[in-house]
């Protein structure tokens, strides 16, 4: 089995041909962590031996021991061509990984927005969580892909759904400093001010990490700016010439 998974993995369509018809080796044959041809094969995108290995039987929906299947690893690695043909030959959404892992959840972390459309058109959950409660849109915005998120909540994603340690999608994207991606949840309902467990928010976590295009972004949605001890400013905000003159034309706004 050992070749076999070395011919999937180079897409050797000739000679998985030649070893499948002799009838020598089963088409889910498997290596010792339970990984198959067709999940090699869905892996590195080789639609050819894809196709052969699910019109010669392989079944689509097998497990790894991780838990992972051969349409996780295809929409992980954002082949929609083989995304696609798996699902017309019966390929499942629900399955998922020890952490709760879904291919819609791997798709939405490594941005593959081609993929992302396909899966929810056959039906995957736009809810789908990892069991620390990361959302698809959560791990896009980890990301910073705009298209996916846009796609993402047009279809009806939570803008607002936190992780259960209380972390929101809007807090990940300042903490990694993605102002695009900010400025659009802002505008779809995210919250500004909604704070973590830990009691930081995302325009502080903007501010310690000086990404000034996200705090002005922030900004504009006036967060709240004394969620912080004895109601002071973070040093980081007031370290910086910009959003200084920010703050100060913000206040006398909203003073007259």
């Amino acid at each position: 089995c050992c070749k076999m998974l070395l011919f999937s993995r180079k897409g050797n369509l000739a000679l998985l041909k030649l070893l499948l018809n002799s009838g020598r080796v089963d088409v889910d044959c498997r290596d010792s962590h339970g990984t198959t041809l067709l999940m090699v094969a869905s892996y590195a995108g080789h639609i050819d031996c894809v196709r052969e290995l699910v019109l010669q039987g392989a079944d689509i929906n097998l497990q790894r021991e991780s838990g992972t299947t051969a349409l996780f690893f295809a929409a992980q690695q954002g082949h929609n061509d083989v995304v696609r043909f798996l699902f017309e030959f019966g390929a499942s959404t629900e399955f998922r990984t020890k952490d709760g892992g879904t291919a819609l959840l791997a798709a939405s972390q490594y941005g593959h927005m081609r993929v992302v459309e396909t899966l929810l058109k056959y039906g995957a959950n736009i809810h789908d969580q990892l069991y620390d409660g990361a959302t698809a849109l959560f791990l896009a915005a980890q990301g910073g892909y705009l298209d996916v998120i846009r796609l993402l909540l047009s279809s009806g994603a939570k803008v607002n759904q936190p992780r259960q340690d209380g972390t929101a999608p809007l807090w990940i994207a300042s903490q990694m400093g993605h102002s695009e991606v900010v400025r659009v949840m802002l505008l779809r309902g995210a919250d500004r001010d909604a704070a973590r467990n830990d009691g930081t928010t995302a325009l502080l976590k903007a501010a310690n990490k000086g990404y000034n295009d996200v705090i002005e972004e922030l900004l504009k949605f006036s967060p709240t700016l004394g969620l912080l001890k004895a109601n002071e400013l973070p040093a980081e905000l007031t370290k910086n010439e910009r959003i200084l003159r920010l703050l100060r034309s913000k206040e006398t706004h909203r003073k007259s």
